[in-house]
C-alpha cells in the first residue's frame, strides 16, 4: 500500500505543478517484463499461502536482488531510481543477516502472528540481526510495519513519477537504437 501511495503522491504533484500524463507515457524501460515478473513473484510469496512452504522466502530473496539488479540497470536513464536501488540493498542486507527472514517489530506483528504464519518474517528479539533496518516503522492509521528501505523505495517510486511526470527530458530513451 505504501508504494501505491508514493507513485499516486508523485503523479498528483507532478500534475499539480504542470506535468502532463503524455511525460509518463514516454518513460520506457529496458525489459519491462523482467520487473513485473519479479514483482509478481514476490508479492506472490508475501500474500499467498506460498510464505507458508519452508523455503519460499529464498524466492522472495532472489525477487529482491533481482529488483535491486534491474533498478542499478537503469541508473544512467531514470532519474531518482538510484533511490529505489538503495531502499531494496538495504532490505535485501537485513533480511541476509537473518537467515531469509525480515525483522518485524512485536507490537506491528499482531497480524501476522493472527494468521499464524510469519513466513518471511521474524518477530524482531535480542536474536535478530540489523534491527535498525527491520519493519518497525508505522505509518499512518494501517496496523502495518514498514522498514527505512520501505520508506526511501516509497519515496524513489515518487520521485520517479514526479520527475517523469514533470519533466519530459527528465528520463532518457530507455531503447537502443
Amino acid at each position: 500500500m505504501l508504494w501505491v501511495s508514493a507513485i499516486v503522491l508523485g503523479l498528483v504533484f507532478g500534475l499539480l505543478t504542470g506535468g502532463n500524463l503524455t511525460n509518463l507515457a514516454g518513460l520506457k524501460f529496458r525489459w519491462p517484463w523482467v520487473i513485473v515478473a519479479v514483482i509478481v513473484v514476490r508479492e506472490a510469496v508475501l500474500l499467498t499461502p506460498l510464505n507458508a512452504i519452508a523455503g519460499a522466502q529464498y524466492l522472495y530473496l532472489v525477487a529482491l536482488a533481482a529488483i535491486i539488479a534491474w533498478t542499478v540497470w537503469h541508473f544512467d536513464r531514470v532519474r531518482g531510481i538510484w533511490l529505489i536501488a538503495v531502499g531494496a540493498s538495504l532490505n535485501l542486507l537485513v533480511i541476509l543477516f537473518n537467515g531469509a527472514h525480515m525483522p518485524v517489530a512485536p507490537e506491528l506483528a499482531g497480524s501476522l502472528i493472527q494468521r499464524g504464519n510469519l513466513g518471511q518474517y521474524t518477530v524482531m528479539s535480542s536474536a535478530t540481526h540489523l534491527n535498525l533496518l527491520g519493519d518497525w516503522i508505522k505509518l499512518g492509521p494501517l496496523p502495518e510495519a514498514y522498514s527505512i528501505g520501505d520508506v526511501l523505495i516509497a519515496l524513489g517510486l515518487a520521485i520517479v513519477v514526479f520527475l517523469a511526470v514533470r519533466n519530459p527530458g527528465a528520463h532518457k530513451e530507455l531503447t537502443r537504437p
